[in-house]
């Protein structure tokens, strides 16, 4: 016998707050990577000399990375939040 609560218990809110959990982790990986990305082919730019591509390349990444991670935070945080209320009020 399973351990999982019947299907009309499940409530739509925690499924939905856990989709945007996963979607906010995915963004916040992404964007670091772009960061770091961005860093490295900065020093790559410093070292050969900073051509029009590399310094294309690294504001892009800056900017996507940017775009990314700053609704991820965001919404990271609020999971969280909600998270943690859900257990203080017993739910």
């Amino acid at each position: 016998m399973s351990d999982e609560p019947p299907s009309a218990a499940v409530d739509p809110i925690r499924v939905r707050r856990a989709q945007v959990a996963r979607w906010a982790l995915l963004a916040n990986r992404v964007g670091y990577l772009l960061f770091g990305l961005a860093v490295a082919l900065f020093v790559v730019a410093f070292l050969v000399g900073f051509t029009g591509a590399l310094v294309s390349a690294i504001v892009t990444a800056m900017v996507v990375g940017s775009i990314l991670l700053a609704p991820a935070i965001v919404l990271g945080y609020a999971v969280k939040a909600a998270e943690k209320e859900d257990r203080a009020r017993g739910v």
